[in-house]
This record gives structure tokens, C-alpha cells and sequence, in this order.
């Protein structure tokens, strides 16, 4: 009685849509699509937006009666054009909407809000035979084939007493795939056939669940619909979808760059859906997705944006997937990489992967001077980023005055872990004496733990993540004259091989020269330079130094005499006068001469740019 009932209300709700159609007049399907449930509802499995129910509004009951039956036509939302030939004969049958009764699973408890009429619904009790036949998938343009799909069948009413669905298939063997749960209770009909090319669902009493079934890549499928009442049955496309993100970590190596990525066939290559990163942020930025009917083999890759200023290379990119489905489709988990195959998709599948790209260590050093300027206008200086003894960048200074051109290096790309030192030199004959000297650094990745220098020339160790940027800034001191002194030596013999090749053996002569500079625009005082050298302790100098004086260019203005302008002292300590150099050498190299005094006579000159110099040399010998 429950049964009939049932039946007499779904006729009553199907004979309008009948009429209908009837109004709106026979013939050949025109292009429909499919339809997603708009929520999961109470009951409905957690990836129920892959499923895109095939649209029964555009259907004719002349033509799917016609011994060339109806042309259905879908364009799914990948842009797979899908068509097949639909042939129905018995009882009477229509296009329905969801729910197709209050008693209904798919409708009430899951799959809420398809669209159109998802439903091939009986307007009158009987047994109905629905035959599609000549299933063909043309891929979206730029896709070269489509390896599978999955063709979904399902209860479109509630299976009860007396009433039967069978669904043949030329595809791959029927798969359960999801339940819809019963309004009320936990019932479901019997069911047989998984695993073989033959579903069957057998009616039960009470309220019951509807299941749900697929088949991968059918060209033709035949639904034998038997109601006690009313019976109906819903198609669908079984879909899978894939995101793909980007995001940051760290700083960007410039403002300016931007990341490109991309889901594309791996067969044709095509671009299925993209994405780009925008701004100065670290994202994640608006997702590249892809719901895709066909199992196509997927490849996600990034590149560059236009206007970036980097390339790729100089960061790390690591993919990483999840699934919010169960599922066997093998995830990426920190693959460093920017292809990547995925491979093909598994239909249900829910999946979102994310680039993450973390810049490698970068660093720039820019050359700053105080409003004060240069000492001499033709004062450069050359900025180095060092590794060892290894310069990885480097720029040397122009202009004049406070202004500075060509002022930093080029911003470089270290390894994180390694140690790096930021120096600058004088170009030229440019005395940094005549400067102090301060740093300053900034990190764009704020977050870092990198220690950042303070002091010129110490060491920095930065870490991925890091862009670096260091001013060394220099203040001109005030009027001054100041001494350089460098010191060199040159073997011109030794026991063994002569003048020929000599080496630095024990008893080879050495000559020793000490050159004396004055870096700053200021003369020193009258007879003042006193130059008081402590000898290393493996040479030895006596009365065979024959000491000579040779002016530099420009000349340091001094004079020297070799009897009254150079002494020596064999004191523990240096002396801190000429006269304290009161020692007097008793053998050709004496040991016990400890250090050597010289004072030339007149004012040495001041500098202009070039420090006038003079050099002082003197035969020693190795012990």
C-alpha cells in the first residue's frame, strides 16, 4: 500500500514535467552540461563535489524512442566535449529533478542542490530500458588524448518492493564508489555484481540508502529500470581535481620577481590552469585550478613572470601534495624540483599541491661617503664580497667629491652555511687611512636569525632565505699627516745555488726594504720621520747592510745620509728615540742587532692624491 502510494504521488509530480516536454516540442538534443550538488548534505561522501551529474532537461522522448535514438551532447566543465547516443524503450520515462520524491536519498540527505533535471525518472510503473551507446570524450584543445574517464550510475529514486535496477557495461567491471545515506534509519537495497561488467540493485522494504557505482571508460552502457511504483536513475561524470599553489618562504631576490605556475597535459603540453604570484607578499597567492573528467597525465610547473629580474635558479623550489580523499594516487612530499609529473589523476581525488621557493643566500655591498667627501677627489674605492680568498663580487668606485658612483657590487648569490666578508680597498693610490670606516646591513627576510656584521671585514654566514644588503660608509678624518709603512724582502742568494734561483735557506742574503708613505694633505714636521724596525727574529744585519735611500714618485722632500741617518740597538725593547739607537754591529750580520733606527732630515711632503714615498733597503741574512 506504502508502495502504491509512493507511486501515485511521483506520477502526479512527473506527468507535469511530461506535458512539459511534450509543450516544448520533440527533437535532437541540443549541447547540455553536467551539474555539481551545491552542498554534501548529511549523509554525502566527503569528495561529492567530483561528481558532475549528467543534465536529463534537453531530453526527448520521441527521438530516445527512434530506432536512431537521441544525440545528448555535454560540454564538462574541463572543457571535454562528451556524446553519446541514448535509446530508450517501455515504460514511460523523463527528465526529473533532484530529489525525485521526500523518500529519496540522493537529493534529501546528499548530493543537495544539483542543477537541471539529473534524473531519467519513470512517469509510469513498469520496466524501462535506457541504452547509451557510442560514448566519445573529445579532449579541450591542446590535450592530445584521453587515456580514461569514469561513467557513474546511481539510484536516482529509492529502491523498494518489486523494483530493480541492473546496469550493463562495456567498460571497466562496476566499482562501488560512494552510498547515499537513508532519510531515516540505515537501510540500503541488496545488491550483487562489483567487480564484474554487471550491477544489479534489488529492492527492499522500508526507507532506504541508494548506491553508487562506476565504470572507467565505457563506450556503451544498458540500465534495465524496473518500479513497483516509480523508479529512476541518475548519470554522472566521475571528476578529480587538482590545485596548485605557491608560496614564500623568506625574501624575494628582488622586489620585482614573480612566479608563473602551471597544471599542464603532459601529452601536448597545453596549459590546463595557471597561476601567478602578485605583490611583495609570500602568499599563497590564487590557486591554479583543474576538475578534469579524464585521467590525463598532469605535469606542474613553474617559471619566471615577466619583469622578474632573477631567474629561476637562484631559488629552491620543493613540491608538496595532499589529498583530502583517501586515495592511491602517489603524493609529492618536499620534492625539490619545478616540473614535476604528476602523473594521472584518480577519479574523486581532492588534491592540493603547493610550491614553496626559498631564495638561496644573496647579498650587495654599496660604498657610501659622509657629506665631508673624499680626502682627494681622485680617491675610489674598491667593494669586495669575499669567500675565502675567493672575491665573488666586486665593484670599484667612481665620481668625486661626497657623490659616489657605480657605488655597489652586484647583488650575488652565496651557499647557505658558508662564510662570507664584506672589505673594501683603496683604488689606486687611495690611502683608507685617510677614513673611518663604519657598516651597516639590512636582511629583507625579516624573520631571519642570521647575525649581521658590524665591524668592516667581519664574517657573515647567512642562511636560506637571506637577501642581504651592507653599506660601508666612510668619513673623511680630519687634517692630518699620516705614515704607511710596507715592508718586503727578495732572496738575491744562498749557500747553495748562488745568485741562480736562490732560496730563502739558511745563509742566503736577503734584500730587505721598507717603503714609508705619507697618506695625508698635511707635511710632516722638520726631521720628525723616525722609523724604528724590529727585525725578524730569523735575520740578521750588521756591517754589510750597506743601507741605500731611494726617493718615491712624488718624492717625500727628505734626505739621507747612510753614516748619520741610520742606527741600530740591540735594547729587549724597541727605543723610542734616535739617540736610544746607540748600538753599533761588530760583524757583517751581527745577532745581537735587534732593531734598526732611521731618521732622514727635512719635512716629508704631504699628499695630494698620490702619498709621496721613499724607500729604505738594506742587505740581511737568513739565520
Amino acid at each position: 500500500m506504502h508502495g502504491m502510494m509512493r507511486g501515485n504521488l511521483r506520477h502526479i509530480a512527473t506527468l507535469f514535467c511530461a506535458l512539459m516536454m511534450l509543450v516544448l516540442g520533440a527533437g535532437r538534443a541540443e549541447a547540455a552540461s553536467c551539474f555539481y550538488a551545491t552542498a554534501q548534505g548529511s549523509t554525502g561522501p566527503a569528495n561529492w563535489n567530483s561528481y558532475c551529474w549528467l543534465d536529463f532537461s534537453g531530453y526527448n522522448d520521441t527521438a530516445a524512442r527512434s530506432g536512431a535514438g537521441q544525440a545528448m551532447s555535454y560540454t564538462l566543465p574541463d572543457g571535454t566535449l562528451m556524446t553519446f547516443t541514448l535509446r530508450i524503450s517501455g515504460a514511460a520515462i523523463n527528465g526529473a529533478p533532484a530529489p525525485s520524491w521526500t523518500g529519496a536519498a540522493i537529493g534529501n540527505t546528499a548530493f543537495l542542490g544539483i542543477g537541471g533535471r539529473p534524473i531519467l525518472y519513470q512517469t509510469a510503473a513498469g520496466t524501462t530500458t535506457a541504452a547509451i551507446s557510442d560514448i566519445v570524450l573529445t579532449p579541450p584543445a591542446g590535450v592530445s588524448q584521453i587515456t580514461s574517464y569514469m561513467f557513474v550510475a546511481a539510484d536516482g529514486e529509492s529502491s523498494n518492493e518489486g523494483e530493480s535496477l541492473t546496469f550493463q557495461t562495456n567498460g571497466g567491471n562496476w566499482i562501488a564508489l560512494d552510498n547515499a545515506g537513508p532519510i531515516s534509519g540505515s537501510l540500503y537495497p541488496n545488491s550483487s555484481g562489483l567487480g564484474t561488467q554487471t550491477f544489479t540493485v534489488g529492492g527492499v522494504g522500508g526507507t532506504v540508502g541508494a548506491n553508487i557505482v562506476g565504470s572507467s571508460t565505457a563506450t556503451a552502457l544498458n540500465t534495465t529500470i524496473v518500479g513497483g511504483g516509480l523508479q529512476g536513475v541518475m548519470f554522472a561524470v566521475r571528476f578529480a581535481s587538482i590545485r596548485l599553489n605557491l608560496q614564500l618562504t623568506g625574501a624575494r631576490a628582488a622586489a620585482a620577481d614573480q612566479f608563473s605556475f602551471s597544471i599542464n597535459a603532459t601529452n601536448g603540453g597545453a596549459t590546463l590552469a595557471s597561476g601567478t604570484s602578485s605583490g611583495t607578499g609570500n602568499g599563497p597567492f590564487t590557486a591554479a585550478s583543474l576538475t578534469t573528467a579524464s585521467a590525463l597525465p598532469l605535469t606542474l610547473a613553474q617559471t619566471m613572470a615577466a619583469g622578474s629580474v632573477n631567474p629561476l635558479t637562484d631559488y629552491r623550489s620543493s613540491l608538496t601534495c595532499t589529498n583530502t580523499v583517501s586515495s592511491a594516487t602517489p603524493l609529492p612530499s618536499g620534492v625539490v624540483t619545478t616540473s614535476y609529473s604528476f602523473g594521472a589523476l584518480q577519479f574523486g581525488d581532492l588534491v592540493t599541491c603547493t610550491f614553496t621557493n626559498v631564495v638561496f643566500p644573496h647579498m650587495q655591498l654599496t660604498k657610501a661617503l659622509a657629506t665631508s667627501g673624499r680626502r682627494f677627489n681622485t680617491d675610489q674605492f674598491v667593494m669586495n664580497i669575499n669567500q675565502g680568498s675567493t672575491t665573488i663580487g666586486t665593484t670599484t668606485t667612481t665620481g668625486t667629491g661626497a657623490t659616489v658612483g657605480n657605488a655597489s657590487t652586484p647583488q650575488v648569490m652565496g651557499a647557505a652555511g658558508t662564510a662570507y666578508v664584506f672589505t673594501e680597498v683603496g683604488a689606486g693610490t687611495t690611502s683608507l687611512t685617510q677614513y673611518t670606516s663604519a657598516i651597516t646591513c639590512t636582511n629583507a627576510f625579516t624573520g631571519s636569525s642570521t647575525v649581521l656584521p658590524t665591524t668592516v671585514g667581519s664574517a657573515i654566514t647567512p642562511q636560506m632565505g637571506d637577501v642581504i644588503s651592507c653599506t660601508i660608509t666612510n668619513t673623511r678624518r680630519g687634517t692630518n699627516a699620516t705614515l704607511t709603512l710596507v715592508k718586503t724582502s727578495s732572496v738575491i742568494s744562498d749557500p747553495v745555488n748562488g745568485t741562480t734561483n736562490p732560496k730563502a735557506l739558511p745563509g742566503a742574503i736577503v734584500q730587505y726594504a721598507i717603503l714609508v708613505s705619507n697618506t695625508g694633505p698635511t707635511a710632516v714636521d722638520n726631521n720628525t720621520v723616525l722609523l724604528i724596525d724590529s727585525l725578524p727574529s730569523q735575520m740578521r744585519v750588521g756591517t754589510a747592510a750597506t743601507p741605500t735611500f731611494t726617493q718615491g714618485t712624488p718624492t717625500s722632500g727628505l734626505t739621507f745620509n747612510a753614516t748619520n741617518d741610520i742606527r741600530y740597538s740591540n735594547a729587549a725593547t724597541a727605543p723610542t728615540t734616535f739617540a736610544g739607537c746607540s748600538y753599533t754591529p761588530t760583524s757583517a750580520y751581527d745577532p745581537a742587532v735587534r732593531f734598526i733606527c732611521v731618521n732622514p732630515k727635512g719635512a716629508m711632503a704631504r699628499s695630494t692624491g698620490t702619498p709621496p714615498n721613499f724607500t729604505i733597503t738594506f742587505r740581511a741574512q737568513m739565520q
